[in-house]
């Protein structure tokens, strides 16, 4: 299944964090690895003070279930350093994001797919349509339309 990544972090070594996801995604099996340019952005919703982000979409293709998928973004999440409990208003060393699982919707206890805010995120659309312009939500609308949509919203 095709899938797409929001990767983000404002501590440490961000890329080579970013990186790290690469390597664990190649060697989970997961193939077709596409990375976006490394965008610079405004922290949304976080505490005031915290440095800027960096982000990046990543897409790949995998033969395992979108849960085991999520449990290997969490466990890389922890070896960054970021804890099991943590803010999504406080700065990270590494965020992993599922955006999107083919055009799939999955709405579980542990996961929900597409991201809730993933279609009002600049750093999330931008990189996305920069890689997989083609990709579609759910209701079909492409990564490219949507990021067009945002703009306008945005302007």
């Amino acid at each position: 299944m095709k899938f797409a990544l929001c990767l983000g972090g404002n501590m440490g070594d961000v890329k080579s964090s970013f990186d790290s996801v690469e390597n664990a995604l190649a060697a989970f099996g997961v193939t077709a690895i596409r990375r976006s340019r490394i965008y610079v952005t405004a922290p949304v919703g976080c505490v005031p003070g915290t440095p800027d982000f960096m982000n990046q979409a990543l897409t790949g293709e995998c033969t395992s279930s979108p849960e085991e998928l999520f449990a290997l973004l969490q466990q890389l999440e922890r070896r960054s350093g970021r804890p099991a409990c943590h803010s999504s208003q406080e700065s990270r060393p590494l965020d992993c994001d599922l955006i999107l699982w083919g055009e799939e919707c999955i709405n579980t206890d542990m996961l929900t797919v597409p991201h809730p805010r993933a279609r009002i995120r600049q750093f999330v659309l931008e990189p996305l349509a920069e890689i997989a312009p083609e990709m579609k939500f759910p209701d079909g609308v492409t990564a490219a339309q949507a990021w067009e949509a945002l703009q306008k919203d945005l302007a």
